[in-house]
């Protein structure tokens, strides 16, 4: 498989990150079955899409990459769909997390 192969399951991955995250509050504490079974079944398919890129692009770039962005996104999605606005050392600290991703994909060097 080639390394575009491996960034499209990583995208994949941050994407089912996203949603599997992103909607846990509907599951209200996992008593809510249609929500919880959705969180389960889209975190599961997040854990699959990440092993596949893992296999072709180096772990630490592959689950800083996952970590970075779905944390950022979710936080954003909380802004959207919940109204939790993060405070200002909040937003310095998801800035520093993108900052990082990118210079990790960008000047990050492996053997």
């Amino acid at each position: 498989m080639s390394n575009l192969s491996g960034y499209i399951f990583l995208f994949l991955g941050i994407i089912l990150g996203i949603t599997s995250n992103g909607f846990l509050k509907s599951t209200n504490g996992f008593t809510n079955i249609g929500p919880t079974i959705f969180c389960i079944i889209s975190i599961i398919a997040c854990i699959f899409c990440l092993a596949k890129a893992m296999n072709i692009i180096p772990v630490g770039f592959t689950y800083a990459t996952y970590g970075g962005l779905t944390i950022t996104a979710v936080t954003l999605f909380g802004v959207f769909k919940y109204n939790q606005v993060p405070n200002l050392y909040g937003i310095i600290g998801i800035v520093l997390i993108v900052i990082g991703v990118i210079l990790l994909n960008t000047l990050g060097k492996t053997t």
